[in-house]
C-alpha cells in the first residue's frame, strides 16, 4: 500500500471511491444566493481550516465529502454566513446523543435507558433515513457504569448498547435498507 502524503486527507466519495486531497486541491462550489456574498479567498481559508481540523486535531486520514461539507458549513456559520450543505454531497444528520439519554435516565440508569433508546430508534425509523446515527457511545457507557475511567464494565455496557440497537433494528418491521452507525 502506498503511504499517504502527510499533508493529504482521503475524501470518500458517494460512489465509495476515495481520493487523496491536499488543502490546495480542495475546490468548493457555492450555488445560490450565498455565492454572491462570499469572498473566494475567505472560502478557501475556511476550507483549509476545516481540513486542518480533521487532519491535525482529530487525527483523521479519511473523511467523507458529506462530513467535510457539514463542518465547512458550520465554520462559515460561525463567520456569519448561512450555507446549507445539499443532499447531493451526502449530508448526514448529527444523530442521537447517547450521553444525553444516559443523563436523562440518571436515577434509574439502565431501567429506563434501554426502552428510551428503542423509542428513539423507532422515531428515527419513521423518518425513513438511509443511516441511523447514534453518537457518544463511550461517554454513555462510562455514565451508565458510573465510572470516571474506562473499565471492563464500561466495555461490557458499550457492547450491550450496540447489541441492543442491532436487535431493535432487526426486529422493526418499518426498517428498510438503512445502516446503523454507533460512534
Amino acid at each position: 500500500m502506498i503511504a499517504l502524503h502527510s499533508d493529504c486527507l482521503l475524501f470518500k466519495l458517494s460512489n465509495g471511491e476515495s481520493v487523496p486531497c491536499s488543502p490546495a486541491m480542495i475546490s468548493v462550489e457555492i450555488i445560490g444566493e450565498a455565492n454572491s456574498h462570499l469572498d473566494p479567498e475567505l472560502l478557501r481559508h475556511a476550507a483549509a481550516s476545516v481540513f486542518h481540523y480533521f487532519k491535525s486535531e482529530l487525527h483523521r486520514e479519511t473523511v467523507s465529502v458529506g462530513e467535510f461539507s457539514l463542518a465547512l458549513e458550520k465554520a462559515l456559520r460561525h463567520l456569519g454566513y448561512t450555507i446549507h450543505a445539499g443532499e447531493t454531497v451526502g449530508a448526514q444528520s448529527p444523530g442521537t446523543d447517547l450521553a444525553s439519554f444516559a443523563s436523562e435516565c440518571a436515577e434509574n440508569l439502565e431501567l429506563f435507558f434501554f426502552p428510551r433508546l428503542r423509542s428513539e430508534l423507532r422515531l428515527q425509523l419513521r423518518q425513513s433515513p438511509e443511516v441511523l446515527r447514534f453518537r457518544g457511545l463511550r461517554g454513555c457507557a462510562k455514565q451508565l457504569a458510573g465510572a470516571r475511567r474506562w473499565s471492563r464494565r464500561c466495555e461490557k455496557i458499550q457492547d450491550q448498547i450496540v447489541e441492543y440497537l442491532r436487535g431493535c433494528l432487526t426486529a422493526e418491521t418499518e426498517r428498510k435498507q438503512c445502516a446503523l452507525v454507533v460512534e
